[in-house]
């Protein structure tokens, strides 16, 4: 991963003028604008407060060419990849980096680890692939002698396979990519696509309750996780790989979104499927955004919703259209009209992915066109789509290039019930707006649904602001307080699937209530008594 941006440098991306002039329009951009980034090697780190014992303990437990301190090493595993993150580390400040990087292979070298670091009074930051966008990877010693970031890429093996039973057990440093392939030689997929696929692990995945692109058919990684293995200072906490179990409170459901505060996750055991015979993906118009919340609605309530169901915004499909900047012959301009014709020339674009055997996609597909249709919704065929798939994690890399040009662009979500919904679409736009606009950056503001359930949906914000120059972190922390401020008053969740990590902590009273949090607290102090695991994060007091 580049330590200043995204992904690596072949997959960036160059805005097309059409959507640049876009952005110089809603954004006010003069074209001065810029937002250097300093070298790697002037990044301020603050000096390695590892004492040699505790050193030579670590090394002992994972070999010394495993135990990293050199100035690249820790730079990269200083921040994840948030707009806040990226702006301090661009600007040379990596004060969140750890004293070292540790780099196990196997579980029992994590409890080795996990002794060393107890004994001499370590923070341990659990680490796999560094994406995540709400401060859960920075390595924030808190009262501790030092803090280590806990690197978990080399323990990447499938554990089993059971064709039978559908599951498959993994250590927790396996790529997306990696792990598709593999299961894929045997004739399987997990089928989950989160954005940060190509670069994030299965273990942060379930630490974090991550929720892929096709989470609709397929199920959050919540739903697909059978058993989880958990090192914690104190011992191992395992749950048995059953489908399903009478036997208390589900000690499985603890450690899924723990984010590393409770131990080190060295194994999950997956629900997988066989893999689909066809894929199918189209896209669908609709005149505005409520038109098409209703109609994703009564199709995930009549049990006809695709894999993939997402559907933007007003805003977010304007954006869009100016990515894609296609050609403008004679079968674009007769669609244009079209859609003109129909009131549509405004409106959102849905995107429906349908997998499985040819029949199951036919039948399908057929159903929810039938829904659709009914609800007021024009086909645009799989043009459309097939661009979606094929530009699908590129989102980061043209975030970079926006960042190049002192644009600050930040995303969020939530989600909450079908009557709620359209409230708080607009609660948290308008506190986005008022607030970036109170400050002299009127952002754009934009929104697509991409998580269906059926007593309601998920909503996923991405906003845009011209960068407040010497400011932009307040900047930053003004919006996201806004906005977590109306999600929690609009009576949505504080997060869907982007997890809690340091951000989202102060307002998670708001989610679980005192006595919840108490709960949480009561479960760490058994687990991790010194406090060890990942500072911080997820509790409020600690954050």
């Amino acid at each position: 991963m580049r330590w200043w941006g995204w992904g690596e440098d072949e997959g960036a991306i160059a805005l097309p003028e059409p959507a640049l002039g876009l952005l110089r329009a809603e954004l006010g951009l003069d074209g001065s604008e810029s937002s250097p980034r300093v070298r790697l090697e002037d990044i301020v780190l603050p000096d390695p407060r590892l004492a040699d014992a505790a050193r030579r303990s670590l090394e002992g437990a994972v070999g010394a060419d495993h135990v990293l301190e050199d100035h690249g090493t820790r730079v990269t595993h200083a921040a994840g990849k948030s707009f806040a993150d990226l702006i301090q580390i661009r600007s040379g400040d990596a004060s969140s980096a750890p004293d070292a990087v540790v780099r196990p292979e196997s579980a029992a070298q994590v409890g080795a680890v996990l002794d060393t670091c107890s004994e001499h009074g370590l923070a341990v930051v659990p680490f796999g692939g560094g994406t995540s966008v709400v401060g859960g990877v920075a390595a924030l010693r808190g009262p501790h002698a030092a803090a280590i970031s806990l690197d978990l890429r080399r323990m990447d093996r499938v554990l089993d396979l059971d064709r039978d039973s559908l599951t498959a057990a993994f250590q927790p440093g396996l790529l997306g990519p990696e792990l598709e392939h593999r299961l894929g030689t045997a004739g399987l997929t997990l089928g989950h696509y989160p954005q940060s696929f190509e670069f994030s692990t299965v273990g942060g995945w379930v630490a974090t309750r991550s929720a892929g692109q096709a989470s609709t058919g397929y199920g959050r990684i919540d739903e697909l996780v059978e058993s989880v293995h958990c090192l914690c200072p104190t011992g191992e906490l395992a749950t048995l790989a059953v489908p399903a179990t009478a036997a208390g409170p589900s000690l499985r459901e603890l450690l899924v979104g723990s984010e590393g505060t409770l131990g080190v996750i060295t194994a999950v055991t997956l629900r997988v499927r066989p893999l689909p015979q066809q894929r199918h993906y189209e896209a669908w118009s609709f005149k505005d955004f409520e038109e098409g919340l209703q109609a994703y609605r009564v199709m995930e309530q009549r049990d006809a919703s695709p894999d993939v169901a997402r559907l933007s915004d007003e805003h977010e499909t304007r954006l869009a259209k100016a990515l894609a900047s296609g050609g403008d012959g004679v079968t674009e301009r007769v669609g244009k009209a079209y859609l003109r014709l129909r009131g549509h020339d405004e409106g959102c674009v849905a995107l429906l992915g349908f997998e499985g055997t040819p029949e199951e996609v036919a039948r399908r597909r057929a159903r929810a066109a039938e829904l659709l249709r009914a609800a007021g919704g024009i086909a645009l065929g799989e043009r459309p789509a097939r661009s979606w798939r094929r530009t699908r994690f590129s989102a980061p890399y043209m975030r970079d290039e926006m960042l190049d040009r002192g644009v600050m662009v930040e995303t969020l979500e939530t989600a909450t019930g079908w009557s709620r919904l359209s409230h708080l679409y607009r609660a948290v736009g308008d506190a986005l707006r008022d607030t970036l606009s109170g400050r002299g950056t009127a952002p754009l503001v934009m929104c697509h649904v991409s998580h269906l359930y059926r007593s309601g949906a998920s909503l996923y914000f991405t906003f845009i602001a011209r960068q407040e120059h010497g400011a932009e972190l307040e900047q930053w922390s003004a919006a996201k307080s806004a906005a977590c401020d109306a999600i929690v008053a609009g009576g949505g969740t504080l997060t869907h699937h982007h997890a809690v990590g340091r951000d989202h902590a102060p307002w998670m009273i708001d989610e679980v209530g005192e006595l919840g949090l108490d709960v949480l607290r009561a479960a760490k102090e058994r687990l991790d008594p010194d406090g060890i695991m990942n500072p911080a994060k997820l509790l409020p007091d600690e954050a």
